[in-house]
């Protein structure tokens, strides 16, 4: 393991590191940001994981229903988060071309939605449904090769806001009207991934209830990372 010892990291960044087992002793940490997947964190002898978890739960009370295994609390998760992202959309259009800024070099708003046009794709229509059908050319996947322009992506697209929306809203009313059918059996079920070498080829093995926890939750934190930065946008236009 890297040891940094009387180091001066003063506003250094970790971006889509792993720091599982990191120990950080006798630092001086203030104003530090942490976003991500954290479990098992430990601040001066207090386990804090189940802290900020429960914090987040009462400020996004949508997170328990997207945890549940009930069809209907699914439902209901797949609907507000809709209902979120649409009132956010009507956010976007209030300031033309917002849609296209971004901050600290995450996603713009139309880059955040284009990928959660692959991960419809991806997650629920591979996973969930079994589909072999090529992705939605606008849609914006993994970086990773040969996986990042592959199945039917165009990385040279550059669609609007309203051709963006469009598509998500008829994602999002198929992935409703699948959830209206489903039971609580055919949630539990092995995923029907489709055997190819297309994304997300480590989804074998899960349920369909693990790959459409993965399509819930990835629209829910995207949201909260597109509202995150509209509002610091905002507040840089208000200085």
């Amino acid at each position: 393991m890297t040891r940094y010892i009387d180091e001066d990291l003063h506003g250094a960044e970790f971006r889509e590191c792993d720091l599982t087992g990191a120990r950080l002793i006798g630092v001086v940490m203030q104003d530090a940001v942490i976003d991500g997947f954290v479990t098992n964190l430990v601040v001066n002898g207090v386990e804090v994981s189940e802290y900020v978890e429960a914090e987040l739960d009462r400020r996004h009370p949508v997170r328990v229903l997207i945890r549940s295994e009930e069809p209907a609390d699914l439902r209901e998760a797949s609907r507000q988060l809709r209902a979120g992202w649409a009132a956010t959309i009507e956010r976007i259009r209030r300031t033309p071309g917002i849609e296209r800024r971004s901050v600290n070099d995450e996603w713009s708003a139309v880059q955040t939605m284009r990928h959660l046009v692959f991960v419809h794709d991806s997650w629920f229509r591979r996973c969930c449904l079994g589909s072999t059908e090529l992705f939605t050319p606008m849609g914006i996947g993994t970086t990773d090769e040969p996986h990042r322009g592959a199945h039917g992506l165009d990385l040279s697209l550059d669609p609007a806001l309203d051709e963006i929306v469009s598509v998500r809203d008829a994602q999002a009313a198929e992935l409703e009207a699948w959830l209206d059918e489903v039971t609580a059996v055919q949630l539990a079920a092995r995923a029907p991934v489709p055997d190819d070498d297309v994304w997300p080829p480590y989804a074998r093995g899960r349920s369909v209830r693990q790959c459409l926890g993965t399509v819930l939750n990835e629209t829910f934190e995207h949201h909260r990372f597109c509202v995150r930065d509209l509002d610091l946008i905002e507040a840089q236009e208000a200085e």
